[in-house]
């Protein structure tokens, strides 16, 4: 027997990265309004036929603006150009609606196949099993979690393995405790034992499958008696990397440029295959956490939950700084965000989940956190973890939201 469900997806605004971390500046040119993501071979061919095929890498090596270039080889409405087999070369579904007066190192987001903007099904499912660790680690009794996997021995280990950490930092938790919470099981089916290597054969998350979302294709709504405005819209804004002094006041550190989307709707298919949940074995007894699909959005609720308390928190703590280096540091509507005491959300993925959204650190203490920061990270002694955080600008320059919460709902 399996549950399937479809499940809406809303975030207010929403950046996955791509496995291309960065766009060289070849890769999108920019007007007064929008970002266009080119697609460089077909516009390189388009140049040669016009004979600007030189003069187009000239400027792409001294980093000048080649907007004019484009004008000269295609015309005023250079964006409305073809190549020589009729298709757009800077097609509609590549196009970012530009908040920022000047973007640099464009930081793209992840699209599928056939160039549209998406959440792939992994990025979700990533969520969820954090999400379900942290919920067995919490109720750690509740759920008979072995001894050495329990938090306080986890970071008895974690200071042991200070030294190395770094070395292997990203795979750091599989032998801390995520081999033991997800796949030290034996598969039993229709009552005889089945040979399976400890691995991902006898991960219980098999049972829980996990679609992409549909494409986020930007759409007009038009509410009755009231403004329209656009569902699944792509934006480029700047991004305010963060942290503070020692007195709390707000520190301004960098700024990027990410391609977002705003007022994200989408929907994606979430499976639960009963039978097969059924095959797992615990070999130390530990208990699975959930029997239904409502349980792990349960699971995802109370994990969100935490994390809100502990941004709540952390923006209480920082003052505004109406100038550092330059930028007006004024935080007021990102406390406005965090000012429900009741978390609003699901789950936080993608950018600007952070420390606390893709760990189990929310139970660790604070000092073995900030000694974790400090080893794989960019130390900055005596500070919590983490210290920083990204915020993002509206298209008037003023910082108005933070990327990455969702609200998961069944349909």
């Amino acid at each position: 027997m399996c549950e399937t469900r479809q499940i809406r997806l809303t975030s207010r605004l929403l950046h996955i990265g791509s496995a291309v971390s960065q766009l060289g500046p070849f890769e999108y040119v920019q007007t007064g309004k929008f970002v266009y993501l080119s697609k460089p071979d077909a516009l390189a061919r388009s140049l040669q036929s016009r004979g600007f095929l030189n003069d187009y890498i000239q400027r792409i090596q001294a980093q000048k603006e080649i907007t004019s270039l484009l004008e000269n080889a295609f015309g005023k409405q250079w964006w409305t150009a073809e190549d020589m087999d009729g298709e757009p070369l800077f097609p509609k579904h590549l196009r970012s609606l530009k908040w920022a007066d000047r973007v640099t190192e464009l930081r793209p987001m992840i699209r599928n196949g056939f160039g549209q903007l998406y959440i792939p099904g992994s990025s979700i499912k990533g969520a969820i099993r954090t999400a379900i660790a942290y919920h067995l680690l919490k109720y750690a009794n509740k759920y008979n979690v072995p001894g050495p996997q329990r938090p306080s021995q986890i970071e008895q280990r974690l200071r042991q393995s200070m030294g190395e950490l770094k070395r292997r930092a990203k795979f750091a938790d599989d032998p801390l405790f995520m081999e033991t919470l997800f796949s030290d099981f034996s598969l039993r089916y229709q009552g005889q034992a089945i040979k399976a290597r400890t691995g991902p054969n006898t991960d219980f998350m098999r049972a829980i499958q996990v679609s992409d979302a549909s494409p986020l294709i930007e759409e007009r709504i038009q509410p009755e008696g009231k403004r329209p405005f656009f569902r699944n819209l792509p934006i480029v804004s700047e991004v305010v990397i963060s942290s503070h002094y020692g007195n709390n006041r707000a520190k301004y550190r960098a700024s990027i440029y990410a391609e977002m989307v705003l007022n994200m709707r989408s929907h994606f298919t979430l499976s639960l295959d009963y039978e097969m949940l059924k095959w797992f074995r615990h070999n130390q007894q530990m208990s699975l956490p959930f029997k239904s699909i409502e349980d792990v959005l349960n699971i995802c609720r109370e994990f969100a939950q935490d994390q809100w308390d502990f941004e709540h928190d952390y923006w209480a703590n920082v003052k505004n700084n109406p100038d550092d280096r330059g930028q007006a540091l004024d935080f007021n509507d990102i406390r406005d965000i965090y000012e429900p005491e009741q978390c609003p959300h699901t789950l936080r993925i993608g950018w600007a989940s952070g420390l606390m959204g893709t760990t189990i650190n929310l139970l660790m203490p604070d000092d073995t956190v900030a000694k974790v920061r400090d080893t794989c990270g960019i130390s900055a002694p005596n500070f919590e973890a983490p210290k920083s955080r990204r915020t993002v600008k509206n298209h008037r320059g003023e910082i108005r939201y933070v990327p990455g919460w969702v609200k998961l709902e069944m349909m």
